[in-house]
Formats: C-alpha cells, sequence, structure tokens
C-alpha cells in the first residue's frame, strides 16, 4: 500500500485480527515500509492518547475489547451450573465483559477463585459476550490479608494482625478504597513488592473499627477466607423450599423422640428414644433410635445450595456468631427437629444387648415430631431428682430408658476402651455489647456423654450398613500416630516419672493406662495434651482405614447433616443404598468422592484454626487490663525462641521469650524439648509449674506475653523484657566449655527420673 491507513482503518484491522497487533504486524498488513513507519508509529501514538488503544507489551489493543489470550479468574458455579469467570485484564470504560467457561471433559475441574489462562472468542449470546477456553490454570486467587490501614502521603500501609508477623503492605493511593487510618479492611496482593522491598496491596473491603467487640470473629473468618455471606441465588433457593410430607416415608411421629442440646442451641439436627426390648431372646437389652434431620430432602445434588454448601464444607462455631453450612431457612427451620413439628428425618433403629454390643439396625426414611425439644442442664438435673414439670411427665416412659440403654453402651465402651483424653473446654462467655464477662471450663454431665455416645454408635451403624450394601461413602479416619511421635510421647512420659509400654502393638488402651496413671497429679494436664498432639489429623477419604482414637474399626459421620458436608454425602449413599428416591449420590459425586473427601478435610482444619485464633484474641482482650498481674500456670510449650506457659485460670497461653530469662544463655534441646542455662545448669521442661506476671496482652493479634517469676516454687531471676546477656544457643548442650554446674544439673536430673522411675515400680509391685 503506497499510503497510510486511516485510523478508523488501523482500528477495524486490530478488531479484526487481535493476535496481529504489534506494530511489525500493522506495518506489514498495510505495506508500510521505511521512513513511513514513523508516520505510523505516530498515528498508533494518536490513537492511544485518544483512548482508542491501549499499548501493552509492544502490541496494540482495543481497550474495550479483551485480548485473545487473558488471564481470567474463575467464579462459582450459576444456578444452572454454568461457570463463568472475570477478565482481569480489562481496561474498558464500559460494563466489565461477561465470559462463560467452555470447558473440555479432559479439562481440570476448576473453582472459585482459580486463575487461569484462557483463549477467548468474542460471540453475541443473550448473557455473555465472549466465550473461554481452558489453556492452563496459573494459580489460584491472590493471596488475602486482613489488617490495619495506616494512611500515609502516597496511600498507605496495612500493619498486620497475624500474631508473630511483622510483615507490613503497601497501599497505592488508587487503591485504598476509601478506607480510613486505623481501619479494619481486607485486602488482596496487587503485585510485586514496591518500595522498601514490601509487597503492594490493594483494599476490597472495609471491615469497620478493630477494637469493637465484635471484630474479633470476623477478623478470623475474613483472614481464614470463610465465606460468611450467602449469594442471593442460595437464599432464593433456600426460600422456596416446602416442608416434607409422609409421602414416601414411615411415620414416627408417635415415637416420642426428643432432641437433647445446649441451651442456647439454634438448631435441632438429631433426636433419640429409648426402650427396653421385649424380645425374650435379648433379655435386658434395649431398642434405641437416632433420628437424623433429612437435609438430603432439601439440599440437592448439583443444586445452587449443594454447590456452596461444599464450598464451605461445614459450619463454623464463633463465641459470639455462627457461619452455618446452610441458609437459615434450612439450618433453622426446615432441617431443625423443632418440637410439636413434623419433620423429615433419616432414622436408624438400633437393637443392644444387656452388654452394650449392637446386633442389628435398620435405617427408614420417615417423618417425625419431637415431644419436646430438651436442655443438657435440664435431662440431668431431672435424673438427679430434680424434673422440671414437663421432664417430670416424661421420666418414666422418655428420660429413664435413655439412661438405661446408655448404661449399657457405657460398658462396652469400657471394654473398647476408646481414647479418653480429660482436657476440658474452655468457654468464652461475652455480655450483650459483645464483651467478655468471663472464661468458664465446660461442665461435662452425663447427658453430654449420652447423647455423644449414641451418636457414636449411630456413625457406626451407617458405616457398617453401607458397607454391606457396598455404596461408596465418605469415612470418617483416624489412623493410627507413627512411632516417631510415640517415642516422643514416651520421653515425655519418662521424664515426668510416667512410663508407656514400647514393643507391641499399639492400643488406645495402652494410652488410657498411661493417663490414668497420670490423673490427678500435677503432670496430668501435660500428659494429656502431649498424648493430643502425638495423634494424627483425623480426615474424610472413600477408603476406610479404621478410627484409631474410638477403637472403631467402621466409621462415617452421618449425625451432622446441617453443619458437615461429610454427613450429608453419608445421608446420601443410604438414599442409593435403599433406593429411596433420586436425590441420592450421583455417578459424578461417587467418581469425585476423594477430591470432596481432601476439601472438607481442608474447610474443616480451617474453621479449626479460625475458632483457635478467635479463642486467643477475646482471651487476649480479657487479659488486657490486668497488665503486671501474677498468674499460675505450667509450662506448655517449648521453642528455641522461648517457653509457653498455660494459665490455670483461663487456659490462656503466653510466650515467656528467651531473651527475659536471666543473665545466661539457654540451649534448646529439641528432641527433649527443654531449656538449660549454660552456667546455672537450670532446666525448663514441659509440665513444670510456673508463676508468671502478665507484660502484654494485644487484643488485634491475640499475642500474650509474660515474664517468668518462678518455677517449681522458686525464684526465677528475669531481665523483664530487656534483651541483656539472656539468649538461644542451639545445639543439645554439648558445647566445649560446658560448666561443671550445668553437669552436675544434667547428671542430677537424670539420677531424679531414674528414682523417681524406681519409686513408681515398687508402688506398682
Amino acid at each position: 500500500m503506497s499510503t497510510l491507513p486511516t485510523k478508523q482503518e488501523v482500528l477495524d484491522w486490530i478488531s479484526e485480527n487481535p493476535t496481529l497487533t504489534a506494530k511489525r504486524d500493522i506495518a506489514k498488513a498495510f505495506g508500510i515500509k521505511g521512513a513511513a513507519r514513523i508516520d505510523l508509529k505516530r498515528i498508533l501514538r494518536e490513537l492511544e492518547d485518544e483512548g482508542h488503544l491501549e499499548k501493552r507489551n509492544k502490541t496494540y489493543r482495543d481497550p474495550d475489547r479483551l485480548p485473545p489470550v487473558s488471564v481470567l479468574q474463575v467464579k462459582t458455579p450459576d444456578a444452572n451450573g454454568d461457570l463463568f469467570a472475570r477478565p482481569l485484564e480489562w481496561h474498558g470504560e464500559g460494563i466489565e465483559p461477561v465470559v462463560l467457561m467452555v470447558l473440555k471433559s479432559s479439562d481440570p475441574a476448576l473453582g472459585d477463585g482459580d486463575r487461569i489462562l484462557a483463549r477467548l472468542q468474542q460471540v453475541q449470546a443473550e448473557d455473555h459476550n465472549y466465550e473461554a477456553r481452558l489453556i492452563r490454570r496459573i494459580g489460584v486467587s491472590p493471596r488475602r490479608v486482613v489488617g490495619i490501614y495506616r494512611h500515609g502521603a502516597e496511600g498507605g500501609r496495612i500493619m498486620p494482625i497475624d500474631k508473630g508477623s511483622d510483615k507490613e503492605w503497601v497501599v497505592g493511593p488508587d487503591a485504598t478504597g476509601g478506607a480510613q487510618d486505623g481501619e479494619l479492611v481486607e485486602a488482596e496482593q496487587a503485585g510485586p513488592k514496591g518500595r522498601m522491598g514490601l509487597p503492594k496491596a490493594r483494599i476490597v473491603e472495609r471491615l469497620g473499627d478493630p477494637t469493637a467487640p465484635r471484630a474479633v470473629s470476623l477478623i478470623a473468618i475474613h483472614q481464614h477466607g470463610i465465606p460468611d455471606a450467602f449469594p442471593q441465588e442460595v437464599l432464593d433457593e433456600a426460600d422456596s423450599k416446602k416442608p416434607a410430607g409422609l409421602s414416601g416415608r414411615e411415620d414416627l411421629r408417635e415415637l416420642p423422640l426428643v432432641t437433647i442440646d445446649p441451651s442456647d442451641a439454634r438448631d435441632h439436627d438429631d433426636a433419640v428414644f429409648a426402650q427396653a426390648d421385649d424380645d425374650p431372646k435379648n433379655k435386658g437389652g434395649h431398642i434405641l433410635w437416632v433420628a437424623i434431620a433429612d437435609v438430603a430432602y432439601y439440599v440437592t445434588p448439583g443444586s445452587a445450595l449443594d454447590r456452596e454448601a461444599r464450598k464451605r464444607g461445614n459450619s463454623s462455631y464463633f463465641p459470639d456468631r455462627v457461619v452455618p453450612m446452610l441458609p437459615d431457612r434450612l439450618s433453622g427451620d426446615l432441617c431443625s427437629l423443632h418440637e410439636g413439628v413434623p419433620r423429615a428425618c433419616i432414622a436408624v433403629r438400633m437393637v443392644i444387648d444387656a452388654e452394650g454390643n449392637k446386633t442389628g439396625q435398620t435405617f427408614v426414611r420417615g417423618l417425625m415430631r419431637s415431644p419436646a425439644s430438651l436442655t443438657y442442664q435440664e435431662v440431668q438435673a431431672a435424673m438427679n431428682g430434680q424434673p422440671t414439670e414437663r421432664c417430670a411427665e416424661m421420666m418414666q416412659d422418655v428420660i429413664r430408658p435413655l439412661y438405661a440403654a446408655y448404661a449399657a453402651l457405657r460398658s462396652a465402651r469400657e471394654r473398647r476402651q476408646p481414647l479418653e483424653l480429660d482436657l476440658p473446654e474452655r468457654k468464652i462467655v461475652l455480655s450483650d455489647e459483645g464483651k467478655v464477662t468471663s472464661v468458664d471450663f465446660s461442665e461435662r454431665l452425663d447427658a453430654h456423654k449420652l447423647i455423644e455416645e449414641f451418636m457414636v454408635l449411630a456413625n457406626v451403624a451407617a458405616a457398617e450398613t453401607l458397607i454391606a450394601k457396598k455404596t461408596p461413602l465418605l469415612f470418617r479416619v483416624h489412623e493410627e500416630p507413627p512411632e516417631d511421635k510415640m517415642e516422643a510421647l514416651r520421653e515425655t512420659a519418662g521424664a515426668a516419672g510416667f512410663t508407656l509400654a514400647k514393643g507391641q502393638v499399639l492400643q488406645t488402651r495402652h494410652l488410657n493406662k498411661l493417663l490414668t496413671s497420670a490423673a490427678g497429679s500435677d503432670q496430668a494436664e501435660l500428659i494429656n495434651l502431649a498424648t493430643l498432639r502425638s495423634m494424627t489429623q483425623a480426615y474424610y477419604g472413600p477408603k476406610n482405614f479404621g478410627h484409631f482414637g474410638l477403637a472403631l474399626r467402621d466409621y462415617a459421620h452421618f449425625t451432622s447433616p446441617i453443619r458437615r458436608y461429610s454427613d450429608l454425602i453419608v445421608h446420601r449413599a443410604l438414599i442409593t443404598a435403599h433406593g429411596w428416591g433420586k436425590d441420592g449420590l450421583t455417578p459424578e459425586a461417587i467418581e469425585g468422592l476423594e477430591e470432596t473427601g481432601t476439601h472438607i478435610s481442608d474447610t474443616e482444619r480451617r474453621s479449626m484454626i479460625a475458632e483457635r485464633d478467635t479463642t486467643d484474641r477475646y482471651l487476649a482482650a480479657f487479659l488486657s487490663d490486668r497488665i503486671g498481674a501474677e498468674f499460675t500456670g505450667s509450662v506448655a510449650g517449648i521453642a528455641k525462641f522461648g517457653l509457653f506457659v498455660k494459665l490455670d485460670e483461663t487456659g490462656a497461653d503466653g510466650l515467656v521469650p528467651i531473651s527475659t530469662l536471666g543473665n545466661e544463655y539457654f540451649d534448646f534441646d529439641r528432641d527433649a524439648g527443654t531449656l538449660m542455662g549454660s552456667q546455672s545448669g537450670r532446666m525448663i521442661a514441659l509440665g513444670m509449674r510456673a508463676k508468671v506476671k502478665l507484660t502484654e496482652a494485644a487484643p488485634v493479634t491475640g499475642g500474650i506475653a509474660f515474664e517468668l517469676l518462678e518455677l517449681e516454687g522458686e525464684a526465677f531471676e528475669s531481665r523483664g523484657g530487656g534483651r541483656g546477656r539472656g539468649g538461644f544457643r542451639k545445639g543439645r548442650g554439648k558445647t566445649p566449655g560446658t560448666s561443671p554446674r550445668r553437669k552436675a544439673a544434667k547428671a542430677k536430673a537424670k539420677d531424679s527420673k531414674t528414682k523417681r522411675k524406681v519409686t513408681r515400680q515398687r508402688r506398682q509391685k
């Protein structure tokens, strides 16, 4: 071409050839050579200045169009199951285009937040502008951070709220999202490191005042990425559900199935009933019914409710709120076994002999009506001779038979010997304004144990039934602890004067013997914590490796489908196994059981960490006005940077920094889990009694710090937070120039350990 193209001709070419938009490609298309390239460069620059083109990586494109190959962020599937993605390279001024993913059967599964590289094709469809085909997955959603925004001259910074973290994030002036100085914000990573080597962030949500009482759980929710708002389509679907009728169900409305829950429970997903077995072949035996809300009837495979429930994996519980797996229309209404209201259920009828052995079970899909919603305290008071008016009416036919069945199951439990840890659960008590008023330890009543034992038995029945019917399911798996962790437990037990036998196939009864020998001693909590830490993490999976902690061969979660997706899977498996309807396990769900098990195991751990972090922050808030106060506790952890002390009063954990421990270095022995003074030979070990002074309590991070005052009743010289000479020297205490005092201390410790063993052996004889 002898003449230069017009601006419109250049724009038309770029529009029609989105893969050939470099200056060289445009020059070749219009036959531009030599000095004419300068004029072409001028035209392209003018188009760029006028906003018609955008130059990126030496190519030109229409800013109101997406490039042919682009980075996308996958969204949650819509109500029809279609998968859409958000274009991350959209720079136009108009409405962001809608991109539909067109996936092949060989493509990997994509989830909400995944970042992908895709090839785009512009289309004229009713609900989308582009269709995308996956090239490859390039990562998940950008890293999120929750912190406190501090305004600066050019944007600002986000100060961390993670305990032990000092990493700050830089926020540009155009990425503050309108946040005010001191506000709690959620941000996402927005590119490579900026000035001073700090990572860049873009604020995506303002969370309000970080000192507000109810901000504590909000921090954990956002920090750990727990979804706390339901999409509108999920709410609409839940609102459209109607109560189930009797059609296709067994009528259980005359059975007095009662719910027994905490006094503040919002939902009731299990109900129980027991009676003496009148079969002469089962003298002294019992019939036990456990009925569970039929969530599968309302949450059907592939629905918006189902996708959201799987995404969440489980409900998360905090002192001031619950983040439910299902909307309140289901969790608090249709799937809650409220008193006097017909409710759909899946129930199991179990036959128990006089010794507490389960001899048979039958599952039914039914309709029940609970005559009473009772509380643990109410039921226990009734058995202790102080029944309420309604409990008095049910003592003979409902409450006493429940305790009779529990007595039989308790004897079977004693023979089975599941792991019997004694670790009281802390309960944060809040005022109406959300401030901590007290930290209590939850009371363990027989009423609690009764319900727990019934639920365990129902879970076993579900697993055994599905195995017998050869129906795939998700097991609750708890594998036995590895030998290295058992060896560490033996060392801890030995240092405390107890023995865990070696050279035998490990069973829970061996661990229970250790726990029983430590019960009532100053070392009881140490041994319980050390035993807990030696256990493997339980998980969900389609392969059955048994449940070590419960000493059970076959175990699956069946009893809480309102708050655990695993239980919903088991309900669907039972529906499929019994041919109760079309809302059972689909072939696609069966094929994906491994992936589902991994996902919900991850969400369970996520919730546990978030709940623990929230408890830490509430405890720090509770102690924040007691700086300088003295407390008693015990050494609960040893690390190279210091020791952790757990307080008797609240169970709060705090750090005593190693830099504050007197005028000497302390050597850290990782294998023995001890710190030893390099000059004095003084040893700090797990379980030692301590008296400490509170020096720091930060509610925003949950960090608590102490100064060590006494150890095992003896005064401990401390530097009160100054660095001084106190410090850490890595190794096992075999450094040159070991002082005679330290050698003597080690010999004394060894001799003391031997004497404790001899004394214990004599007592056993």
